[in-house]
């Protein structure tokens, strides 16, 4: 799996290491391409996920504003409930982010 702006990889595992969350593919952290994410004050607690982390994507020039989150530390009802720890993984905005095989 790929997250792309433009011909850029941003992220990038095999498919069986990334988790489908409503919708969202979330990245493993160690798979995201280094300097590509920078920390946002954009906060958002997700009622069944815990705290959640924005991060601007960039790439080169361009700069992605809240185009990518992580939960850093997750509920345990939602390791219990998605089936695996995904703490920490990186989820991409699908409008600004394309994510594909």
């Amino acid at each position: 799996m790929k997250a792309l702006v433009g011909d850029t990889v941003v992220a990038e595992a095999a498919s069986d290491a990334v988790v489908h969350i409503e919708g969202n593919t979330y990245f493993p952290p160690d798979s995201v391409t280094a300097h590509a994410l920078s920390g946002s004050p954009t906060q958002y607690t997700c009622p069944w996920k815990g705290r959640a982390q924005y991060h601007d994507v960039v790439v080169g020039e361009t700069v992605l504003r809240d185009g990518a989150w992580s939960y850093p530390n997750i509920k345990g009802s939602a390791a219990t409930r998605v089936g695996r720890d995904f703490s920490g993984y990186v989820a991409f905005d699908a409008r600004e982010v394309v994510v594909k095989n």
